[in-house]
């Protein structure tokens, strides 16, 4: 058995310097979605460029037709070790609005919060400070053995949150280069601060926008109501007959893909303790919605939904006014599991508007994106190695989770690579990403960078 604790004792030991150099990487104001920090997320990538040839890496920045992409590559120690791509992304949301924040979002700084020490600033835990737990690890190998324990190539990206445009033309144009035994990404959470997670399913996703018109303008609704159609009105029914009495999604076809959670994995999800007057609580609710007869757990990470996100029409200003609108709007969005088809359900969802629509009215729609639901295996041997590698270094065993939400990048490592992931990421659920005064738990780095340690030493044993 390899004797670890060099390379942890150096990782305590350099803890400091750890905290310096992410520091530094907050410190640059890397937002993708706005063109006035274009220059600071270019500045951001050589500065990871920089510490990765530091490293023994060899890196380069890689331009693409929006935020460049950042490549590095390392040998291991031994020929014939595994091959594993590690992602993550320097780019960050943007900070507004700025008189929520308590500090300057980019002034990174150790405070205590509820009794224990974390690092505030945005990017600290989406996902700079995720990322740089796994170059830490990296830069503790090669300062106690001077090599590292598998082979790794780096794909950090510069425009995760604003939707990767740039990332499947990426991949495609480069699959020789990126191809590996399997990929490593550090962008989800724990279950709670003492049990590390591993996520093994993520929904997909479908969005759609679509705009109702009626009249050719505003009308009275003394003059005209009770005679001329009311977009909003048939919007409203549209969409609320989208479910049934008990919950179920009526849209034709929508279920096809879908399959029954097995038993023994909806009763490892009820180990967790998870109820739906804890988990709803946390955000003022009590009663679950959705699907009759399920757990919140199996809601949220195993069955299929349809949500209205938005909705928009007529007079919303202050005051009144009595005006039946010319058009209304809504944004729609699905969460996928399974085999559920992007494709199928975008155009089952479209006909069922369609149908509803009548004859002197009309609907447009507007697409915004769609990924299918990823499924790992809950036994694959790289996931049975972490997890028992996490457990080794956290107070609770690690347990094996499903996400309600997407990343779809996982999506495109399995279909356009064939690679499957290894999903591990230490932030927690009051980190408040994408909202002011985002945080990481001291905790979550020092013990985020000790578990990488762990895991990137079991994973290059056979």
């Amino acid at each position: 058995m390899t004797d670890l604790s060099p390379l942890l004792a150096k990782a305590d030991e350099t803890l400091p310097q750890s905290l310096e150099r992410l520091f530094e990487l907050v410190r640059i104001p890397s937002i993708s979605t706005d063109p006035a920090f274009k220059a600071d997320c270019q500045r951001a990538a050589e500065w990871l460029v920089k510490e990765l040839n530091d490293l023994g890496f060899t890196a380069s920045v890689r331009e693409t037709p929006g935020h460049p992409m950042v490549v590095a590559h390392h040998t291991a120690a031994s020929e014939d070790a595994p091959h594993a791509l590690f992602y993550g992304h320097y780019d960050v949301q943007p900070v507004d609005p700025l008189n929520l924040w308590e500090d300057d979002p980019f002034a990174p700084a150790i405070k205590e919060k509820d009794g224990r020490k974390v690092i505030t600033g945005r990017g600290t835990s989406d996902d700079k400070g995720q990322l740089l737990t796994f170059l830490e690890a990296c830069r503790a190998y090669k300062a106690v053995n001077g090599s590292l324990p598998v082979r790794i190539t780096i794909l950090f990206e510069g425009e995760e949150e604003s939707g990767s445009p740039s990332l499947k033309p990426f991949l495609s144009a480069n699959e020789a280069e990126l191809k590996a035994d399997f990929a490593l990404v550090c962008d989800t959470s724990m279950w709670d601060r003492e049990t590390p997670a591993i996520a093994a399913a993520l929904r997909g996703l479908v969005g759609e926008e679509i705009t109702i018109t009626a009249a050719d303008r505003d009308l009275h609704s003394g003059l005209f109501g009770g005679a001329a159609a009311n977009p909003v009105h048939i919007l409203t029914r549209i969409l609320a007959d989208q479910h049934d009495e008990t919950g179920n999604v009526t849209l034709p076809g929508f279920y096809e893909g879908v399959e029954e959670t097995p038993s023994n994995i909806k009763a490892s999800w009820d180990s967790l303790g998870r109820t739906a007057e804890s988990f709803l609580g946390e955000v003022g609710l009590s009663i679950p919605s959705g699907e009759k007869g399920r757990s919140v757990l199996e809601l949220t990470w195993a069955r299929p939904t349809a949500e209205v996100n938005g909705i928009i029409g007529g007079y919303t200003g202050e005051g009144f006014k009595t005006v039946i609108a010319a058009k209304a709007s809504a944004k729609v969005s699905f969460r996928l599991v399974g085999d559920q088809d992007p494709t199928k359900i975008r155009d089952s969802f479209r006909t069922y508007v369609k149908s509803r629509i009548p004859a002197d009215c009309s609907v447009d729609f507007h697409e915004h994106g769609g990924s299918p639901a990823i499924q790992l295996s809950y036994d694959s041997p790289v996931l049975t190695k972490a997890k028992n590698a996490l457990s080794d270094e956290w107070p609770k065993a690690a347990v094996v989770i499903g996400m309600g939400g997407s990343i779809p990048i996982v999506g495109d490592f399995q279909k356009m690579l064939g690679m499957d992931s290894l999903l591990v990421g230490f932030g927690q659920v009051d980190d408040r990403i994408h909202s002011p005064n985002e945080k990481y738990d001291l905790n979550s780095f020092h013990k985020g960078i000790r578990s990488w340690i762990r895991i990137l030493d079991a994973l290059a044993k056979n």
